[in-house]
């Protein structure tokens, strides 16, 4: 009995040990020892990229986004399909991402000079964060040491993805079962100060909010008037600006636009149907006086660290489209 009790104990101290190595967190400065360039190599690549193309710093932002939404922040969405089974990347709200070459060629660049140390969801990270830099935003520190995942599941993305469409109750519980809290919600959404978006992500605000023909009472009629010269019923394919006037510049003039009730999405309106984050809007149409930045950083940090996989988790992939 005495030994059987050992035995599971021993045991169990077995599993311990594995779960802390599998738990451990990510850090600044992971890999200082063993790629201690990762962070100019990405940077220098990203950088090459942006500077020919800098509307790619708002997919690369947004590709992070819904890397972290999906099974946390593994580099699943950049896997492709393979066998006939549907990837991240195959699902319709991922079909418009953009910027996989810049992954590609920084992990490229990585394995000529630490082959098989860096992760590809960790050089996601530090490109989100570089490209938001490189167009006058914010910058902050990111911790690293991610592993990348090996599961890639087109229906987990259309399951867990926050949508344009949704009203702050669906957002608040979407971002809450992340651990992200209400404020995290109104600053990661600042992220659309950047980009474009599809006609049809907004239309029915414009076209059949009710399903009556009618347009959406919270968004400015006279902004309505100004997209359906863009966007005819039914269009598919034109893109507009999500931020008008400031679309490659990371700013605050989003939170300007939101207060006006001229923010795109639904999405972007519920931010003004709840005390907390309605508050967070108007505080940041000061410039001068704004959060924003120092605050994007903190929820971006917080937001980088959902479901990593770290310790002998995972795996470190040598093409960030395949697994091993």
């Amino acid at each position: 009995m005495a030994t059987l009790k050992f035995l599971s104990f021993l045991i169990l101290q077995i599993f311990c040990i594995i779960e802390v190595a599998n738990s451990q967190g990510v850090e600044v400065g992971f890999y200082k020892k063993t790629c201690p360039n990762v962070e100019a190599i990405v940077k220098q690549t990203t950088a090459h990229y942006i500077s020919r193309a800098p509307t790619l710093a708002a997919p690369l932002l947004r590709m992070h986004f819904h890397d972290c939404f999906v099974r946390g922040c593994d580099g699943s969405v950049l896997l492709n399909s393979t066998k006939g089974n549907q990837a991240e990347k195959d699902a319709i709200p991922n079909q418009s991402l953009r910027g996989f070459q810049v992954i590609d060629a920084a992990k490229s660049a990585l394995e000529q000079e630490c082959p098989g140390i860096v992760s590809c969801s960790d050089i996601l990270a530090l490109a989100a964060r570089d490209a938001v830099e490189l167009i006058n935003g914010p910058t902050w520190a990111v911790p690293l040491g991610r592993r990348d995942g090996r599961v890639s599941i087109l229906l987990d993305a259309l399951k867990n993805l926050p949508t344009p469409f949704d009203n702050f109750t669906t957002l608040k519980t979407t971002f809450g079962s992340l651990g992200l809290n209400v404020k995290d919600l109104a600053v990661l959404s600042g992220g659309h100060t950047i980009g474009m978006s599809h006609c049809f992500s907004f239309s029915s605000r414009m076209y059949n909010f009710t399903g009556k023909g009618d347009t959406d009472p919270k968004m400015d009629q006279n902004y309505i008037g100004r997209l359906k010269i863009k966007c005819k019923p039914g269009d598919v394919t034109t893109i507009v600006e999500m931020d008008p006037g400031s679309f490659k510049s990371f700013d605050t003039d989003y939170y300007t636009m939101v207060s006006k009730r001229r923010g795109l999405f639904a999405s972007d309106a519920a931010l003004l149907t709840d005390s907390q984050t309605k508050a967070y809007v108007l505080s940041q149409l000061n410039p001068y006086a704004s959060t924003f930045f120092k605050d994007f950083g903190e929820s971006m940090i917080k937001m980088g660290k959902i479901g990593v996989l770290t310790g002998k988790a995972g795996e470190i992939r040598k093409h960030c489209a395949f697994r091993n």
